[in-house]
């Protein structure tokens, strides 16, 4: 892991500490979470990137012309 050096306003850090130490986390961890999000590599990112890619991997498809249920046949018992 690289170390990152920011210039901040000393009002603004102290803020940042509070607000950081209200939600139970540190003002690094919060910096590394923006920087992972907008990188696009966050937890949910790539949760939906698996995702999506084992749809594509399935295959599955409703045909060409696609496939109309009627309500009688979705709630078939």
């Amino acid at each position: 892991m690289t170390n990152l050096t920011l210039s901040v306003d000393d009002q603004l850090l102290q803020r940042a500490r509070i607000r950081a130490m209200q939600q139970g986390t540190s003002v690094n961890a919060l910096v590394r979470d923006y920087i992972a999000r907008l990188a696009g590599q966050s937890a949910a990112a790539e949760g939906v990137a698996e995702f999506l890619e084992a749809v594509s991997a399935a295959g599955a498809s409703s045909g060409p012309g696609g496939r109309a249920w009627t309500r009688d046949e979705l709630h078939e018992r």
